[in-house]
């Protein structure tokens, strides 16, 4: 799951949507240090990543990839997520799409001094240029894959991954609103417990 996706299945407070984001910025972090509902946040997010990663949904979309590409598979499946996720918002989503992601939007502001700083440059950056509503567009992801790929320092293939998707796009697709339910439910009763 990608930064969407994350803050979607978080708790709707600051904390908790500021931990669900942290997952992907936590490297050489003390998370011992971080307040409650962060660290819980953080939790949630490697459990709801564990859950993903170990999904034959999700590994059949990764078999769809050349090999080539195939190393590269989970963060592109990440990012295209949040593109299913804002393209089915009417099947998954409990309010209106514009004002959930100005709420999001709104709440990262107001964690900004709970995030390292890594972190809050990417949120800002975030919320500077919309990336919720720009992820609508599929060829707008694509070129976010792009970016990602940009920043890999040794050799890959990874970019212009976009051309494999297009082609599979109905069937990775129909995959992700088969697994995606399930992982609804798993995020849900872990948050109830």
């Amino acid at each position: 799951m990608n930064h969407f996706c994350h803050l979607f299945l978080a708790r709707p407070t600051v904390e908790s949507r500021v931990g669900n984001l942290l997952g992907d910025f936590a490297r050489g972090l003390d998370t011992g240090a971080l307040p409650e509902q962060v660290r819980e946040g953080l939790e949630h997010h490697r459990a709801v990543d564990a859950f993903t990663d170990a999904h034959p949904e999700v590994l059949a979309c990764k078999a769809h990839f050349s090999g080539q590409r195939r190393r590269f598979a989970g963060i592109a499946l990440d990012i295209l997520f949040d593109h299913y996720l804002l393209r089915h918002w009417d099947v998954f989503g409990h309010t209106d799409k514009v004002s959930f992601i100005n709420e999001l939007y709104r709440d990262l502001e107001a964690g900004y001094e709970l995030m390292p700083p890594t972190m809050e440059q990417v949120a800002r950056r975030m919320i500077a240029y919309d990336w919720f509503h720009a992820y609508q567009d599929l060829e707008t992801v694509g070129g976010a894959m792009d970016r990602v790929a940009s920043r890999i320092r040794f050799r890959h293939g990874f970019g212009g991954i976009i051309e494999e998707i297009r082609p599979l796009d109905a069937e990775l697709e129909a995959r992700f609103l088969a697994f995606f339910p399930e992982l609804l439910e798993f995020s849900r009763s872990r948050l109830a417990d």
